[in-house]
């Protein structure tokens, strides 16, 4: 067959037609690999990003234009080094300046006489986390739940996005999307993971319904711009799930997520993209609502460990594109041969079934060892 381009490979995989090799996408890296991947300091990965953005903004506008060509740049290499068909060019941002600047890791964000924020930066973890604020963090109750439910739906009434609200997404079509899939993120629909919410699934299922409407009517309204920028595949759903399954009933599941779920799929059909949805964790006791009735195209964080097997997968869900499979934990925690052995099982049924994008289902965290990092990579170069 002849050579296809990136994105012709991966179009062709939702298609469900032949491709020339086995598509690649790996979810993210953390910095520390990718620069072991470049073979110098990479701006990519989570809180780092959010640190060096902080740096940047603190030094002044040109600094943090180049901070941000410079993570455009590397993250775009990095994709390139490892054969990636999909392209993540966005990693964690956070464009606030910083109000004071405390040591070399440490900023603060906001008025320090009134409502503040502490961040510090911990090298060991790439981490960028809140270490002390005022006033402290408010408990969550089903009273405070409502009120800025109301809040938000007040504001969504008058919500209606630009063209300009999407001039970044299309920099990124013009520049890289002819030759590659570039991820990005929208639609994205979930609740969120505490105890107040989860409790409220059960007890306040109404609260539940609201939040996920202004998430679902907000993803509405943003779909045409979406489409004119030249998005093909959008990136959404959100973690929901851990290793013995979702973390509320998959009753819950049918009766709130599902109908919005559907709607955000449908729309998104509508202006001819594919909706993707993406969560860790074993989720085999809502897959018939999820990845049947929803309309969703796509599976991306696919959790081998929790039991999600791309041949189950498959054969029950003939028409779902599943992206991923290799285990980020076997890449950091395995052998080099656990690794091989992981990743020609992948290509080996993307090969068998179609209809299969290959890679790390999750971030490839910073202890990974370099020759399990090169022992995908090569397996993946070598036999897709």
């Amino acid at each position: 067959m002849e050579e296809m381009t990136p994105r012709g490979r991966v179009l062709a995989t939702f298609m469900h037609e032949p491709t020339d090799k086995v598509p690649v996408q790996h979810i993210s890296f953390s910095s520390k690999i990718a620069s072991m991947i470049l073979g110098r300091e990479a701006y990519v990965g989570g809180g780092i990003q959010q640190w060096r953005e902080a740096k940047a903004l603190w030094e002044g506008e040109k600094a943090h234009q180049e901070y941000l060509k410079r993570s455009l740049q590397d993250a775009f290499e990095v994709a390139k080094a490892t054969d990636q068909d999909i392209l993540r060019l966005e990693y964690w941002c956070m464009p606030e300046k910083p109000t004071e600047r405390r040591d070399e890791y440490t900023f603060l964000y906001g008025d320090p006489r009134e409502s503040w924020q502490l961040r510090r930066f911990h090298p060991p973890s790439e981490t960028f986390e809140i270490i002390a604020q005022h006033p402290p963090k408010e408990e969550l109750t089903f009273k405070k739940i409502e009120e800025n439910l109301s809040k938000t739906e007040e504001w969504l009434e008058s919500y209606s996005p630009k063209m300009e609200d999407f001039a970044g997404t299309r920099f990124l079509m013009e520049t890289f999307g002819k030759e590659y899939v570039v991820r990005i993120n929208g639609g994205g629909l979930s609740i969120p993971l505490n105890s107040v919410w989860l409790t409220a699934t059960v007890r306040r299922p109404d609260l539940v319904a609201r939040h996920l409407d202004t998430q679902a009517e907000m993803a509405v309204r943003q779909m045409k711009g979406f489409a004119e920028a030249g998005v093909k595949l959008l990136f959404g759903g959100g973690d929901f799930a851990g290793n013995d399954g979702p973390l509320y009933s998959p009753r819950a599941f049918h009766e709130l997520m599902l109908p919005r779920l559907q709607r955000v799929a449908e729309i998104c059909h509508k202006y001819g993209m594919y909706y993707l949805f993406g969560s860790d964790g074993n989720l085999w006791s809502v897959a018939d609502d999820l990845f049947g009735k929803s309309g969703v195209n796509g599976y991306y964080e696919i959790d081998r460990r929790a039991g999600m097997d791309l041949r189950k997968l498959r054969k029950r869900f003939p028409d779902l594109v599943l992206i991923g499979n290799l285990s980020s934990h076997t890449l950091s925690q395995g052998t080099k041969d656990e690794v091989i052995a992981e990743t020609l099982s992948c290509l080996k049924e993307a090969k068998r079934s179609g209809g299969i994008i290959v890679g790390c289902s999750n971030q490839t965290v910073r202890n990974t060892p370099k020759e399990n990092l090169m022992a995908m990579i090569e397996t993946i170069k070598n036999h897709r």
